[in-house]
């Protein structure tokens, strides 16, 4: 990360249909998932917010706090980031594609059945994109920047991304990040369907010859950043080093990737040398790979133009957890620390027979976690409107640098 500040993890938070907290989710990366879309059938906010709250918050909204409360907690608590005298220096970016988008479709029915006075007051702040992230904001009571980013799927990479550099450019020491998603409903469903971009067989298979499309997911994920120095002074347990970022736009179709993925691939290499690394110093390669396709195709084109034939170890997360559109970034980050704590990368669930036509030669990581080596991870996502995300992620580099 350029500038003057190193920037690190200190805290790891996700709700998913596995369940609540990393450990629910590590465990999901590792075993072939039920069939079929993965909202959270469930799911209850109790733990985090009072029945009030609730009645007046999207799912969207609710799976934020979880997740952000999970975080900071595993961070060590609000106080101890943030004292009361230091919120100005504590700040919020999440990422979110569709927002309460279900909550508006609900509200929409209601109208339409029984008349504009029936539509809920709390419809507007409920539906806003940036509802999310003021309500983590509000919550922790921290009074620095509070950002949303809405770049679809790639959105929760973005947010990280965006939150890594209000650090390193010493506008904050600390901020959490993430993305946030809760869309498994009706006319997005029908939306996707009809675009013929869901699986037909009710799985997510990425980079597998047969290959049809994606399930959906719901969840949110977030990640706890501080500067490096503050995080030291403070005595906190560091997961993992944010080390470059970078983005681009295909400028090429609003759903439809650039078919030879140079745009894309850009964006990979902006972020190795935002990294300060080489490719051959990247030690594995978290991909989007949502199982479409030419995305897939895309994607794996631009692996090539970054890597050549010997590229690192590649895993997506997306055959065990599904799509979770602006949230799935944030997860496949959270997932990139746990790998470096755990030793090992997850398999790409649903993958077995990798397709030979994909550009260049991938080393897919299938059938059973690898034991690795942790060293630099770089994470993609790409969303419609071609839209491009990647960041580094590491072992922590050294002593701070002075």
């Amino acid at each position: 990360m350029r500038a003057g500040r190193r920037v690190v993890v200190t805290g790891l938070g996700s709700v998913t249909a596995a369940g609540s907290g990393c450990d629910a989710l590590w465990q999901d990366l590792l075993a072939p998932p039920p069939l079929g879309h993965r909202p959270l059938e469930e799911w209850d906010a109790a733990p985090w917010m009072d029945r009030s709250e609730i009645r007046h918050t999207d799912r969207c909204t609710q799976f934020a706090v979880a997740a952000a409360a999970l975080a900071v907690t595993d961070a060590g608590g609000a106080e101890k980031l943030a004292p009361r005298a230091e919120t100005w220096r504590a700040g919020v970016v999440l990422g979110t594609a569709l927002a309460g988008v279900s909550t508006l479709e609900r509200q929409s029915l209601i109208r339409e059945a029984r008349g504009d006075k029936r539509v809920s007051p709390f419809v507007v702040p409920m539906i806003m994109p940036n509802a999310a992230a003021s309500a983590v904001s509000q919550r922790l009571g921290w009074r620095g920047p509070c950002e949303t980013l809405t770049t679809a799927c790639a959105s929760g990479t973005h947010a990280i991304a965006s939150a890594a550099r209000l650090i390193a450019y010493g506008v904050c020491d600390t901020v959490v990040t993430g993305g946030t998603e809760a869309a498994a409903y009706g006319t997005v469903l029908a939306g996707f369907s009809n675009m013929r971009a869901l699986s037909a067989g009710d799985r997510t298979r990425p980079f597998d010859s047969g290959r049809d499309g994606f399930t959906v997911a719901e969840g949110a994920a977030a990640l706890v950043l501080e500067a490096a120095d503050t995080a030291e002074e403070r005595g906190a347990r560091v997961y993992a080093e944010v080390l470059g970022a970078a983005n681009t736009a295909d400028a090429h179709d609003v759903t439809a990737p650039l078919a030879d993925g140079s745009a894309a691939a850009h964006c990979m290499s902006l972020a190795l040398r935002d990294a300060a690394l080489a490719p051959s110093d990247v030690a594995q390669l978290s991909a989007h790979g949502t199982g479409t396709v030419r995305g897939d195709l895309a994607e794996s084109l631009a692996i090539a133009g970054v890597f050549g034939d010997a590229g690192p170890p590649v895993t997506s997360a997306k055959g065990a957890t599904g799509h979770a559109f602006g949230a799935s970034g944030a997860l496949e980050a959270v997932a990139a620390v746990l790998s470096l704590a755990y030793g090992v990368i997850p398999p790409v669930q649903g993958l077995t027979t990798p397709d030979p036509e994909l550009g260049g030669v991938l080393d897919l990581v299938r059938g059973s976690p690898r034991p690795w080596t942790p060293g630099p991870i770089l994470s993609s996502s790409f969303g419609f409107g071609g839209q491009n995300g990647s960041v580094v992620l590491g072992p922590v580099r050294g002593p701070q640098a002075t």
